[in-house]
């Protein structure tokens, strides 16, 4: 059985890729999603349509580039906690931003089951204004 923590990685590499498909299939059909309060898509998601809709389709038609990278990965059992960086240019201003992050993925039989998203909201709000 793949590990979470190769789980994760192979979903961040998916994602830089722009394999969304293979980002939602690591997903249970129950995955409970949580991006960050104040942040554009703050709010919380049931399911895997629920994540593409709200969040990957989002983020694919509003911004150029948009990359999470992690940097590094903490583990205990089946919680994976990565810490890294987005970086975008929102395509209605034309501006970028960076900001940290730090994503809580918990796993359960080898799907993700919640997802919890932590990162600067304002420097992700700032390029939209």
């Amino acid at each position: 059985m793949t590990s979470a923590v190769d789980i994760a990685r192979a979903a961040y590499a998916a994602f830089g890729k722009g394999d969304i498909p293979a980002v939602l299939a690591v997903l249970a059909d129950d995955v409970h999603w949580i991006e960050a309060e104040g942040g554009p898509y703050g709010g919380s998601y049931v399911g895997p349509q629920a994540v593409l809709e709200q969040v990957f389709m989002k983020l694919g038609g509003e911004w150029d580039g948009f990359t999470a990278v992690p940097a590094e990965f903490i583990v205990d059992g089946d919680t994976v906690v990565a810490l890294g960086s987005y970086s975008a240019t929102f395509k209605a201003t034309g501006k970028s931003f960076t900001a940290p992050f730090a994503h809580v993925w918990r796993f359960n039989a080898g799907k993700v089951v919640a997802f919890q998203q932590y990162t600067d909201t304002h420097l992700h709000r700032q390029p939209m204004l």
